[in-house]
């Protein structure tokens, strides 16, 4: 016979060694296995097994067994047998005889029914219950300290399974929110999200929409400002490696040496302050998209080294000897004549035909002014978000002006403009005046744009009186008579409106 003392002293060893179990770094099924383990080996408490509260009902799932070949599909409901009895009552259930107990049903065939039979509810806090725990004890001796300890490892057992819901939950929060994160992306990146129906931008939709398809090198060219980063975004997310990674990188942001350990990584030690490994970003974004921009920045010195990478896939982190490959889509903008820069000897002949496989033309914004006025609702928009919503509208007499100047800084220098003409209007309506006011009227004379054809109809309902006699004026090269006409109007009548409508009768 055993002791009290005895028991007691293996109790507490047993204790010791749960919660040694419960804190290593094996998942939650790992841990509560050893468990079983312990219990069978260090105290003889047979036919171990841990049921747990299942996410969708109040049904218990059997989580771990101890034993061989035994069947955990098995489920319990709240007063079924002994184990839903536990769930459905909440306290520990002491046998000493379990072929003595009508309660019991042989679900697992894992009961030896001459042995005494012992259950306790898994508790979080001190009502919720997460699962049970049942043993068989090898004789009756002490069943009810053999009791309050199994009630002790449940408690144990409950801290464990609390933090793993609460992993589990934070985990499906974050998986929510990745897969809205980049469902927005996808929906923000959709081809008809790119603005532009001018016939530049649809010729750029074509090919856009075709390349996507391909897992081929793209070069994407134009000038500074146009959209190129955006057409990029578009490729990726309309691809097949849509699901994979992003990354982007500015080449002509950092020093030959930065940029290698940037795009291909470094091993500890490589260099002074490389402190530990580090993945770049051709690593980073292996089955996904890399975009290189301002690509015709580069130094002859590191093209050679890129061209590996394009031709072959591989490289070596900067500090190491190890070959390492991937498969990634690459991406290049320039706003570099490549064509010059390779026959002056400044681009590498081979590199450029090895970014050139696809190349896309991006339009400058004074070959598709017809988009202004679709460009700027957008960016106006955007911008309204950004300060929290205040509402921004503008005039047509305003787009008009836009439409006259030739935008060497592209979209950019629109949005630029957009923007100090929103901060100068007191009342979030961007007029003619409004934009004359941001200093347009100057720019306009030096850069002209060539003028789209620009129709006006009169007799707008929805145009305000205040637009419709601009727009007359405009019609009619600032001629009140001839604006009067087209109105329908005297002179005196015209010039009335200018005044009280604090019309400005300079001419740009």
């Amino acid at each position: 016979m055993i002791h009290c003392n005895e028991l007691v002293e293996s109790e507490l060893e047993t204790l010791y060694q749960v919660s040694k179990s419960l804190n290593t770094n094996t998942d939650l099924h790992n841990k509560l296995n050893n468990i079983l383990e312990i219990l069978h080996r260090r105290l003889r408490m047979y036919s171990g097994m841990i049921a747990l509260r299942s996410h969708e009902d109040d049904s218990l799932s059997v989580c771990e067994v101890y034993g061989d070949e035994i069947d955990k599909s098995v489920r319990y409901n709240p007063g079924e047998g002994l184990v839903g009895t536990i769930l459905d009552a909440g306290s520990t259930i002491v046998v000493e005889r379990l072929a003595d107990e009508p309660r019991f049903i042989s679900r697992l065939g894992l009961y030896d029914p001459k042995l005494p039979f012992i259950g306790a509810p898994i508790l979080m806090g001190s009502s919720e219950i997460v699962g049970v725990l049942t043993t068989q004890p090898h004789n009756r001796e002490f069943l009810g300290e053999k009791a309050r300890f199994l009630e002790m490892v449940a408690n144990l057992i409950a801290q464990s399974v609390k933090n793993l819901r609460a992993m589990e939950k934070k985990q499906q929060e974050l998986l929510h929110e990745r897969d809205s994160l980049k469902q927005a992306l996808v929906k923000n990146y959709r081809f008809e999200n790119i603005i532009g129906h001018s016939e530049p931008m649809l010729k750029v939709f074509d090919i856009i929409r075709q390349v996507a398809k391909w897992n081929t090198t793209v070069l994407i060219r134009g000038e500074s400002g146009t959209g190129k980063e955006v057409v990029a975004n578009a490729i990726h997310y309309n691809s097949s490696c849509s699901n994979g990674p992003f990354l982007k990188l500015n080449c002509a942001a950092l020093p030959d040496n930065l940029l290698e350990s940037e795009l291909f990584g470094h091993e500890k030690g490589a260099f002074s302050g490389a402190i530990g490994q580090r993945k770049g970003r051709f690593e980073l974004a292996d089955n996904g998209t890399i975009f290189l921009d301002e690509i015709g920045e580069i130094s002859a010195s590191f093209q050679s080294k890129l061209l590996r990478v394009l031709q072959e896939g591989e490289f070596e982190r900067v500090g190491g000897s190890k070959t390492l490959s991937v498969n990634v889509r690459v991406i290049a903008a320039t706003n570099r004549n490549l064509e010059e820069d390779v026959a002056e000897g400044r681009f590498r002949e081979d590199l450029y035909y090895r970014l050139n496989v696809m190349p896309i033309f991006m339009p400058p914004l004074r070959e598709r002014l017809g988009d202004i006025p679709e460009l700027a609702n957008f960016l106006l928009k955007r911008l309204s978000r950004q300060q929290g919503g205040r509402l921004l509208e503008i005039k047509e007499s305003a787009l008009r002006i836009l439409m006259k100047y030739s935008w060497p800084g592209n979209v950019r220098e629109l949005e630029n403009r957009l923007e100090r003409a929103a901060i100068m209007s007191n009342d979030g309506i961007i007029d003619r005046d409004v934009i004359i006011n941001t200093g347009l009227e100057e720019e306009i004379g030096i850069l002209p744009a060539p003028q789209p054809s620009i129709k006006i109809d009169l007799h707008d309902e929805n145009l305000d009186e205040r637009e419709k006699v601009i727009a007359a004026l405009e019609q009619s090269g600032w001629v009140q008579a001839k604006a009067a006409r087209l109105l329908n109007m005297t002179p005196r009548q015209i010039a009335y409106r200018i005044q009280t409508l604090n019309i400005n009768l300079k001419q740009i």
